[in-house]
Parts: structure tokens; C-alpha cells; sequence
């Protein structure tokens, strides 16, 4: 089940700050607590509505971790960009090219 984060995100079409939207949870699950943005508060039925949108945006934020984690270190990337470049490379034949499309395909999205 996709958190109330992500259906009100999917409601917004925007992310939002937590001085925007407070949430509680007093053992129940999640609730909102305060809603001060100029959209009508949405209702229950309206959020559990978007819970395929909210799930996938779920899923998606999660390869997105996966797929930085895997990327390395920027300065990595750079080495790995410079050395293509001199190598006349900088195309899907290059190195790193070749390196952020398997990451890529090993995690796809949504």
C-alpha cells in the first residue's frame, strides 16, 4: 500500500513541504493533520483513488536510489567521461555510456 505522502504528491502533482501539509500518525496510520495550501483538502476516497499513481511513483523513487548507488562517485563518472572523450568515445560506445545504460536496464522504472 502506497504511503499518504506519495497520494497527496499524485493529488498535488507536485511534491510538498511539511509546512504546507502536516501528517500524523496516532497508531492508526497516517492522517492529515494540517492542510494549508490553496487545493481542497482531498478526501479518503480521492487519495485511496490514487493509489496505482502513488505506488508506481513508490516504486520509481526506489530505482531511482538503486540506480545512484550503482552509479558511483561523480569524480568516478568524470574519470570514466574524460578518459572517453580522449579515447574519441563519447558515444554509446564509450565506457561510461556503456556502464549507465546496463545500471539503467538492470533498473528499469515504471
Amino acid at each position: 500500500m502506497a504511503n499518504l505522502k506519495n497520494k497527496i504528491t499524485q493529488y498535488l502533482g507536485r511534491h510538498f513541504s511539511f509546512e504546507e501539509i502536516s501528517l500524523q500518525n496516532d497508531g492508526d496510520g497516517d492522517y492529515i493533520k494540517e492542510w494549508n495550501v490553496a487545493e481542497a483538502q482531498p478526501t479518503v476516497e480521492q487519495l485511496n483513488a490514487l493509489e496505482s499513481q502513488a505506488t508506481t511513483l513508490e516504486n520509481n523513487n526506489k530505482i531511482r536510489d538503486t540506480r545512484r548507488e550503482n552509479y558511483g562517485n561523480i569524480g568516478d563518472q568524470l574519470d570514466l567521461l574524460y578518459k572517453d572523450i580522449v579515447a574519441n568515445k563519447l558515444d554509446t560506445t564509450g565506457e561510461w555510456a556503456k556502464k549507465i545504460k546496463a545500471i539503467k536496464d538492470a533498473n528499469a522504472k515504471d
